[in-house]
């Protein structure tokens, strides 16, 4: 069904037009109408599923007739607060508010940890109507007294099952207790446990059910498949998929982060254009290496589960399961990752003998058989060098200059799914 149908101004219709997008997703079919109504919300919805678009497109539409061109910050109050638990949630959330909302005077900005706070500090000064932002990082504007959110009219609550797993439930009632008590609350979230529905009851008034999905189902339009091969020949086979079948965008998964950067470096001796997101490397960092992999830069993303954690990334082709995670509902989430938006996608694992047993749970969680495929000529028998598996590799002394990836690659085809 086209977003015509959903009564969007034509502001709205013109930008999602030049987003590439034509139709709309089931959460923004099943979500817009109730929150332009003025309904709570209460989404049961995973990332990839255009979930942002479902609150984004009917936030900015409702603050739209109060828009104002004049520069004083006093005319651009915050009336939307959307809480994430993550950076590059917020700022990817951000990323589509700014996209959805370019033909509005509607302003918005994210505020999030691990960065300096005096930038976000002038851009709050100047006012904005729409502010995307971690906990931890809000409270500290809070503290500094360069918020003021006694004017929020929505406040949105993104993965909040994430947050509880995260520790954030302190934060939120703070921030809760700094709230308008008339309000719209918007709460989406992976699952529907115990602890969400307290949530839940808690904060949102008369809820609206929107439900699509259910929890950890792997999309039909993903294939996969799996080589058996010695740990030792993994890098080697990893390098000649990529070449061979001239993948332009694939996320690879290790366990640890010490592989993730081992790994790319040897990607990169390999002359594949390839970069690493993890835990230590910092924040700025961070947000290059995912900007580098969106926009084609770099053609492969090497990250652990949790690096990975809220990375939105649209359509995109390959996810190679480089080693095999050791809760089989890890699996889930990273082939999650593809497949989307009508999209096929292929899920690879590189599996050795000593990972036969997650391979097992693996295959119970799916209810169904990796396709095993013939392994090529390189990828068998003894290694004839020092390429090897991530967690087997002999330790490198790589230089302090060793580039986070090479040189540029294509840009991938472009999205077209509203939103994570």
């Amino acid at each position: 069904m086209s977003f015509e149908t959903l009564g969007l101004m034509p502001e709205l219709l013109h930008a999602i037009a030049d987003q590439g997008y034509t139709e709309a997703t089931p959460i923004q079919l099943k979500a817009i109408p109730p929150v332009l109504a003025r309904h709570d919300i209460m989404g049961c919805a995973q990332t990839g599923t255009g979930k942002t678009a479902g609150f984004a497109l009917p936030i900015l539409q409702m603050l739209a007739p109060q828009q104002s061109s004049s520069p004083s910050p006093a005319r651009h109050p915050i009336r939307a607060l959307i809480l994430t638990p993550t950076r590059e949630l917020a700022a990817q959330v951000e990323e589509s508010v700014r996209a959805y909302g370019k033909y509005l005077a509607l302003r918005s900005t994210v505020v999030f940890g691990g960065v300096d706070i005096d930038p976000q500090i002038k851009v709050l000064r100047g006012g904005v109507e729409i502010l995307v932002a971690t906990p931890g990082r809000l409270l500290d504007h809070v503290h500094q007294k360069t918020v003021n959110l006694s004017r929020v009219e929505i406040l949105v609550l993104d993965e909040a099952d994430r947050m509880l797993d995260m520790g954030f439930m302190p934060d939120i009632k703070r921030i809760l207790a700094l709230l308008p008590q008339q309000r719209q609350n918007l709460m989406f979230s992976a699952t529907f446990s115990d602890e969400i529905k307290r949530l839940a009851g808690q904060i949102l008034r008369s809820p609206v059910m929107v439900e699509v999905a259910r929890r950890n189902a792997p999309t039909e339009l993903v294939t996969h498949q799996m080589y058996e091969v010695e740990a030792e020949r993994k890098r080697a086979l990893l390098t000649h998929l990529i070449k061979s079948r001239d993948m332009r965008q694939v996320l690879v998964f290790v366990r640890m982060k010490r592989d993730a950067n081992r790994l790319m470096r040897e990607l990169v001796r390999d002359g594949v254009a390839a970069t690493a997101i993890h835990s230590d490397r910092t924040q700025g960092e961070r947000m290059q290496a995912l900007e580098d992999f969106k926009q084609g830069t770099v053609n492969v993303l090497v990250a652990t589960d949790i690096a990975a954690r809220g990375l939105d990334i649209e359509l995109l082709p390959y996810v190679i399961n480089y080693e095999l995670p050791h809760v089989a509902e890890d699996y889930i989430h990273r082939i999650g990752r593809t497949g989307r938006a009508g999209s096929k996608g292929e899920a690879i694992s590189l599996v050795c003998a000593d990972e036969h047993r997650m391979l097992d749970d693996i295959e119970r969680e799916l209810k169904s058989k990796l396709e095993r495929l013939p392994l090529p000529e390189l990828a068998r028998g003894r290694p004839s060098g020092s390429s090897s598996g991530a967690h087997h590799a002999p330790p490198r002394h790589a230089s302090a200059h060793t580039p986070a990836h090479s040189k540029p690659h294509p840009k991938p085809p472009a999205a077209a799914l509203p939103g994570g």
